[in-house]
């Protein structure tokens, strides 16, 4: 992939973590853009895969995990709900 010059003002916090880790603050920079772009695809693929998975009309309903989150931390803690919504009846 080519690259193209670009300038940017950095704080010196940037400049110390470089100095920190003996690397140049474009390659920091570089490190954090990747992290950036890779963790905007992740969001991006789960929110491709939460579609296809609503797309069966297979949920849990509200009521099943609001008891489930309220009983965490509990002794009465609950497991997982399962599914107890079906929208597409095969």
């Amino acid at each position: 992939m080519a690259t193209h010059p670009f300038s940017i003002r950095l704080e010196p916090i940037l400049k110390a973590e470089a100095a920190r880790t003996e690397r140049s603050a474009g390659f920091v920079i570089h490190k954090a853009i990747d992290e950036y772009l890779d963790a905007k695809e992740f969001k991006r693929e789960a929110i491709r895969e939460a579609v296809l998975e609503a797309e069966k009309g297979i949920f849990i309903s509200e009521k099943a995990m609001d008891a489930w989150v309220e009983a965490w931390g509990t002794q009465g803690e609950l497991s997982m709900p399962e599914p107890d919504v079906f929208l597409n009846k095969v």
